[in-house]
């Protein structure tokens, strides 16, 4: 479990496919000073076990599955990417719950300045925007971040200063893809009010109402 607040920018120092899985090994600095084998690390918001720890490089096993499901397998030598270490009970919760199963690859489709910040505009797939809302949370590549607006095809962020200084998101340009992650809370909270009603995903258009209902008789809304 992990709460999407990046501790460092790694960088990739091999990407190296073995058949239909490959090994990933990143260099970083602060994602090693604590890390042991076995660990979990969300790499670009992926959860991977550290399989070998030497030098300044920590290398990870990437499945035939992490593969198909995220952007791991596009990394080039050199390129940064974001590192968190996995959520201990000692640790401030300054984000988000995130799990690191990432459950869609989008893309960026614009980047607009505004004053001091910048917005993101980024394309996503209906099961996925499903479960956000305006304020609510998003993992970006592993970056816990804030939903300005959900539009059709796609949900708008807007990047302050500190988050673009510390993540990848600053190196991030129109069309280049980022792995996404719903809240997790919206997801468990979405399955228990349409258990039963014989639908395995929610269907915004069709259970809003029977939701809200829901939630009201369950008294979380006034």
């Amino acid at each position: 479990m992990f709460t999407g607040l990046i501790i460092e920018a790694g960088t990739v120092y091999a990407l190296e496919l073995r058949g239909p899985s490959a090994s990933l090994a990143i260099r970083c600095v602060k994602a090693l000073k604590d890390a042991e084998l076995g660990d979990s690390i969300a790499v670009n918001g992926v959860c991977l076990t550290v399989t070998s720890i030497r030098s300044d490089v920590l290398t990870f096993d990437v499945s035939y599955e992490t593969l198909k499901s995220t952007g791991l397998g596009m990394l080039k030598r050199g390129e940064y990417v974001n590192l968190e270490p996995s959520l201990r009970l000692s640790s401030k919760l300054g984000g988000h719950l995130v799990s690191g199963h990432v459950e869609a690859v989008g893309s960026i489709r614009s980047i607009t300045p505004m004053g001091n910040a910048v917005k993101f505009e980024v394309a996503a797939p209906a099961s996925l925007l499903q479960y956000l809302i305006p304020k609510g949370s998003v993992a970006v590549d592993g970056i816990s971040l804030t939903v300005v607006d959900v539009l059709d095809d796609a949900f708008t962020l807007v990047i302050i200063p500190h988050t673009g200084d510390i993540t990848t998101i600053r190196n991030k340009k129109p069309g280049d893809s980022v792995n996404l992650e719903s809240d997790l809370i919206a997801k468990y909270v979405a399955k228990f009010v349409l258990q039963g009603r014989g639908k395995e995903q929610h269907d915004p258009e069709k259970n809003d109402t029977s939701l809200l209902d829901a939630l009201k008789r369950s008294g979380f809304v006034g």
